[in-house]
């Protein structure tokens, strides 16, 4: 856990004393800094996804770097071995995933008819309860699904004669596609000097502190970004090869997002036992095949609780796991589906700072009692 805790030898971290004209100063560009970024932000977006892939690969470019490889040789070695895991996924796992998905969605309104006709049935009689079977309308359910699922493509053809139509906007969606790779490659080779530089513009009295504070932060952002990357998909992979060897339809689909939403407690599992349970009963409605659905998300849950999570992720944020459900759910409703996939990342770094803050409010006279 990043507790702000100094290193054997390094003082306690403590607020400098900053002067009139410095906050000015800094107030001043982190105003202009937030208008540009504003005012460039359809230009920014390739540089700023180059930025976070450079930052994801630069640990391991350091590390081979330890073992003696000039940073020019592994950056190049690391950037060619990422491109063609790209590749790959893009000509294999792309497709494979595209296909199961529209396969489930069009078994949907099947697996709805086969519900209102023999599962429903079986449960009323079994456990004596009214379920409403002549309220539920499979007819309606398979044409909303059909529409929506239409609309979604309809959708994402618009948005591709928008961009194909408009030659502007073609232009710099080419460009985009081709600078990413381009940009990211040379900000991996020159990470460490594009710090260097950052770090000799901070006034002298501030930098030390900010280098901490830099350092504790990468330290709990870089570890829960890559971690987690990892815990998604092999809890994908695992969920996708369970389901894959009971025998259930559209395994691959309903695996790979449960990994994939995996990121907020128990989210994905709960999605997954959702699909994975509600194709089980249409598909074999047999006690132990049921049983052996449960049994490959029970699995998945121990491998990630007690292997997964500590391993990769460890205690890099914090935070209780009802805090990331509301994290995740205050970034939903404030900056949309954009604000869900930023919310843990900027908690990560984030507590990092509020511990900093709470260290030195402990430690101030403002806590302490005027005679102390």
């Amino acid at each position: 856990m990043t507790d702000n805790t100094p290193p054997a030898g390094e003082e306690p971290l403590q607020i400098p004393a900053i002067s009139r004209s410095q906050m000015l100063w800094i107030a001043a560009a982190l105003l202009v800094t937030g208008w540009l970024v504003w005012l460039l932000a359809p230009v920014l977006t390739p540089f700023l996804l180059s930025a976070l892939l450079a930052y994801m690969a630069d640990p391991v470019v350091n590390r081979l770097e330890r073992w003696k490889m000039r940073r020019d040789v592994a950056v190049s070695l690391v950037f060619l071995v990422v491109i063609s895991i790209l590749v790959v996924a893009m000509l294999i796992i792309v497709p494979l995933l595209v296909r199961e998905t529209i396969d489930l969605v069009e078994r949907l309104p099947g697996y709805f008819q086969t519900l209102q006709e023999t599962a429903l049935p079986w449960i009323e009689e079994r456990f004596d309860v009214e379920l409403g079977i002549e309220t539920f309308d499979a007819s309606k359910a398979r044409e909303l699904i059909q529409e929506h699922f239409q609309n979604i493509a309809g959708a994402a053809g618009t948005v591709v004669s928008y961009i194909t139509e408009s030659g502007g906007r073609f232009i710099i969606w080419v460009t985009g596609m081709v600078l990413v790779p381009l940009v990211t490659f040379y900000l991996m080779r020159d990470w460490h000097k594009l710090l260097d530089s950052l770090r000799d513009i901070l006034p002298r009295n501030i930098e030390p502190v900010v280098v901490r504070l830099t350092r504790d932060c990468d330290e709990a952002l870089g570890g829960f970004l890559r971690g987690q990357l990892l815990v998604m998909i092999s809890l994908g992979a695992i969920y996708s090869i369970g389901l894959l060897i009971v025998g259930l339809n559209n395994a691959i689909a309903i695996g790979m997002i449960a990994g994939l939403v995996s990121f907020v407690p128990y989210l994905g599992a709960i999605i997954g036992i959702l699909l994975a349970g509600i194709t089980a009963v249409i598909q074999n409605f047999e006690f132990w095949f049921l049983l052996s659905v449960a049994v490959v998300f029970t699995v998945g849950q121990l491998i990630e609780s007690f292997l997964l999570t500590p391993k990769l992720v460890g205690d890099r944020i914090g935070l209780h796991p009802v805090l990331v459900i509301f994290t995740v759910m205050a970034g939903a409703h404030l900056f949309g589906f954009i604000g869900i996939l930023l919310a843990l990342p900027v908690a990560a770094a984030g507590t990092v700072l509020v511990r900093f803050f709470y260290r030195n409010y402990k430690l101030s006279s403002v806590y302490e009692r005027p005679d102390h």
